[in-house]
């Protein structure tokens, strides 16, 4: 590896290209192990320069190169570049290519997905189809045209509209592509396939017909049909919401088996991970219906904020995400529950996120420095990007927001943007100063906020201190103070709300928090209040208050702002575990606060209350997520109090949970919001019955179910309170379900989430699984990913055989597909959270890892930086 040691890029050092690709014509002529690539482009020179034409590419067999339509050698071939060393002012540059998809296991570029053949190009993909400048800042326009075995192959797609089509003589045909709208090359798609089809169509609010298609594997076409909905509700949604439409005359999105992510937007052809579009009431659950609907709405999203306007360069990779994750949470929200969805953002936030940003991959959401580009597809990306975006949305309103979002599309239609770009559209619309706002894209690491409060009787005043801090993270020592949106309201001792008032004037719930330490003096207080701080978790922060459980409990029956119930019953959880921590070390026997028992009592009697709300406060959160409240953690103990706290409230409340059960069922199954809230609480009590034993009525649930939710809920209850039916249960439902991959993978993740102390040795005889194949992302991440990220005292288990299995797939994973490797790797490069012995055993397999003489960009980043 030193002798190749992949290079650091930095986003400071960005310039803009030598050469502009203003069209780009491809003809694919398909074949398993052949394909040949033909690439016509029209380039011209950027500016006055006699610098060569350096083309990226990867993995690809030179056939010919031609400047104008003549044959040139006038070229140099690396590893990875192209070099025409003297090219004209403007010239068509022809280039003939042969690739192999059969044999592309990383799944980047063209590959075979099971029969089909299939493209990802996102981050740089394009670059194993041709040579080309592989950058977002490149837009061209692409028409291209494929030709395939007919009777194998009788869908050819890719972006745009469809321009041609015809037979030829051999039993070949061909389809040709136009997109009328420039894109950089990562947007470009191929799929060649048999599939199911779904057709329907979309009037657009000025008459436009759009053709709406759905591809399937053959069989799968009546679980299409909710990805079809969520396509018309998200189509219609972006009309209503956002003023933005539809632009080409057809929508497509094929499903497919193997695929590293989960959906990707190429322009008006999106590939989509099968989980993500199949569906139906036998076999999917509730979350996976609303899954699908967000991750519709993600792609279908991008066509405006990804596609139309692209970044500029891959460190700009939130101005798309983060703005999109932001936009598809809205749309969720809008149809369902607001707050139910909020609570699952923040759980991502507060446990994964936060972990990240304490780890050694620790990075803004617009990075400085990167190795591999697909590292940085991350959760602070993504969801810490998102919530950048909501923190706008709460400084500015809806209003002036989107305002500001229409004024930065204009602007930059069929542009590569920057972050700059998009801050400078929301300050210019809304009149309002973001200069210390935006240091949230250049600044890593999660604030924590620090209140205390002070309340004068004589006076009624009531003052707010704040405080923020940032702590030194890996990538970056010195921290500044960020603007941080606060919203907050009083209540009094009775859980009336107290009107804020300030300077004798009524004033908004949401303080600009600016500087390192500020004060908020409210006036007319008429006794000491009960703050609620950081409502619908308004900036993403970690909040030091010293509230008492009596406070909790009032907030957790009284807000008026549903997210602060719900982490008001999250702080108390979180302060009962500490207390039993601290109680563990010293070797004293657990408790169970009775304050805690009465929350849970007073929300289970309360029928009034939303039951997918209920269904999230009554929920303990997961053993991985409560290690982010230790600087250090024991992680047996912190799962014996885990345990101690489920089976106390179980056993405490289990007539109540009896009854919650029996009130909640619903005998038709419908996909309605109000049914799969009511299944949501059923199932929680349900995983608390099983903690008190009630075996006899998750087996008749698992019997009786008529739907996949209520199937997966009675086994996830069997198998995490380690019933004698779990294994029963987990055979039989393995017998049904063992041809239908999807469906399995529930199975081998619960399999990897048992707590018994013999799991990590029945996932090691499931790699061998007839369904199981590591070449299959979605095989991978049910088994390896959910026992290594969701099952941590199995997988940290003393001896260090947890990490030797992940080490393992690891290093077969490093040549076959390394982007899927770098993604299993984070529960390892996550170690200072835990004890000194086991910190000494990952840093060993680290190394084990680093001493590859052919280890991929992708790991070595992660790994030098955790062993750093």
């Amino acid at each position: 590896m030193s002798q190749n040691k992949p290079q650091t890029q930095y986003r400071d050092d960005y310039q803009p290209p030598l050469y502009w690709i203003d069209t780009l014509d491809l003809d694919i002529d398909l074949d398993d192990s052949q394909t040949e690539v033909v690439a016509i482009s029209r380039v011209r020179r950027n500016g006055d320069h006699n610098e060569p034409l350096v083309l990226d590419g990867e993995q690809l067999a030179l056939l010919e190169v031609a400047i104008n339509g003549l044959a040139s050698e006038q070229y140099e071939q690396t590893d990875d570049k192209l070099i025409l060393p003297s090219v004209p002012q403007e010239f068509v540059l022809t280039i003939k290519t042969r690739i192999n998809p059969a044999a592309n296991t990383a799944l980047e570029g063209l590959y075979k997905s099971g029969d089909a053949y299939c493209t990802q190009c996102e981050a740089q993909g394009f670059r194993r189809i041709t040579y080309y400048l592989d950058r977002p800042d490149i837009l061209a326009r692409f028409s291209t045209r494929i030709t395939a075995d007919e009777q194998a192959y009788p869908y050819l797609l890719s972006n745009g509209n469809k321009v041609g089509q015809g037979t030829l003589d051999n039993g070949r045909h061909w389809v040709q592509w136009q997109d009328p709208y420039p894109k950089p090359a990562y947007l470009f798609a191929l799929v060649a396939g048999d599939f199911d089809l779904l057709q329907d169509s979309f009037v657009t609010r000025s008459g436009r017909h759009v053709a709406l298609e759905i591809f399937v594997n053959k069989g799968n076409l009546h679980r299409a049909g909710h990805a079809m909905d969520s396509l018309k509700a998200s189509m219609k949604w972006d009309e209503e919401r956002c003023n933005l439409e539809y632009d080409l005359d057809i929508y497509m999105i094929v499903a497919v088996d193997f695929f590293n992510m989960g959906a990707m937007e190429n322009k008006g052809l999106n590939v989509f991970n099968d989980k993500f579009v199949l569906a139906d009431a036998n076999t999917a659950t509730d979350d996976d219906y609303l899954d699908i609907e967000r991750v519709i709405g993600h792609e279908y999203f991008h066509n405006w904020t990804g596609n139309r306007v692209t970044c500029r360069d891959w460190f700009q990779l939130s101005l798309k995400e983060g703005l999109t994750v932001f936009r598809d949470q809205e749309f969720s929200s809008d149809l369902g529950s607001r707050t139910v969805n909020r609570i699952r953002n923040v759980r991502l936030i507060r446990g994964p996120q936060f972990a990240e940003d304490a780890g050694p991959m620790a990075h803004p959401i617009r990075p400085d420095a990167v190795i591999e580009m697909n590292n940085f597809y991350t959760l602070t990306v993504y969801e810490k990007g998102s919530e950048v975006i909501r923190m706008l949305h709460t400084l500015l309103g809806e209003r002036d927001f989107q305002s500001g979002l229409s004024l930065y599309l204009r602007r930059h239609d069929g542009r590569a943007a920057t972050c700059d770009d998009f801050v400078a559209a929301m300050s210019e619309a809304s009149g309002r100063d973001l200069s210390r706002f935006q240091r949230w894209y250049a600044q890593s690491g999660t604030p924590v906020l620090t209140v205390r409060d002070h309340y004068d009787a004589a006076t009624c005043r009531y003052q707010l201190q704040v405080k923020q801090h940032t702590a030194p993270t890996a990538d970056q020592k010195e921290k500044l103070p960020l603007h941080i949106p606060l919203s907050m309201a009083l209540y009094s001792e009775q859980g009336d709300a107290i009107p804020l008032v300030c300077r004798g004037q009524s004033r908004a719930e949401v303080l600009d928090v600016l500087d390192a330490e500020q004060t908020f003096v409210f006036e007319q207080v008429p006794s000491r209040p009960v703050p609620a701080l950081l409502q619908g978790f308004s900036a993403p922060v970690k909040l030091d208050y010293p509230y008492t459980d009596k406070q909790l409990a009032l907030l957790a029956k009284c807000s008026g702002d549903e997210f602060v119930r719900w982490d008001a019953v999250q702080m108390l959880i979180n302060q009962a575990v500490r207390d039993n921590m601290a109680a563990a070390s010293q070797q004293q026997p657990l408790v169970l606060p009775q304050t805690l028992v009465e929350v849970f009592r007073t929300l289970l009697e309360d029928h009034e209350l939303d039951s997918a709300l209920q269904a999230e406060m009554l929920t303990l959160p997961s053993v991985s997520s409560l290690v982010e409240l230790f600087e250090q953690v024991d992680i047996d103990a912190l799962a014996r109090v885990h345990e101690h706290l489920g089976q106390g409230l179980a056993k405490a409340l289990q007539p109540l949970w009896a009854k919650t059960y029996e009130r909640l069922q619903t005998p038709e199954y419908l996909i309605l919001h109000q049914d799969m809230a009511k299944r949501a609480l059923k199932n929680v009590a349900l995983g608390y019955l099983a903690l008190a034993g009630e075996e006899t009525v998750v087996d008749r649930q698992y019997r009786q179910a008529n739907n996949m939710t209520d199937t997966l809920a009675a086994l996830d209850a069997a198998n995490r309170a380690g019933l004698a039916s779990r294994e029963p249960l987990m055979a039989d439902f393995e017998a049904k379900w063992r041809q239908d991959g999807l469906v399995l993978d529930n199975w081998f993740r619960l399999q990897a989430m048992a707590p018994a102390d013999d799991t990590l040795e029945k996932v090691g005889k499931l790699m061998q699984h007839p369904t199981f194949s590591l070449a299959n992302p979605n095989r991978v991440r049910a088994l390896i990913g959910a026992f290594c990220a969701a099952n941590p005292v199995q997988f940290h288990r003393p001896d260090g055989t947890g990490y030797d299995l992940l080490v393992s797939v690891l290093e077969q994973l490093n040549s076959t597909n390394p982007q899927l490797a770098s993604r299993l790797l984070t529960p390892l490069i996550q170690f200072a959270r835990f004890d000194p012995p086991r910190q000494r055993l990952i840093r060993a397999r680290l190394q084990q890892l680093m001493d590859k003489p052919d280890l991929a960009r992708d790991l070595f980043e992660k790994i030098s930086k955790a062993l750093a």
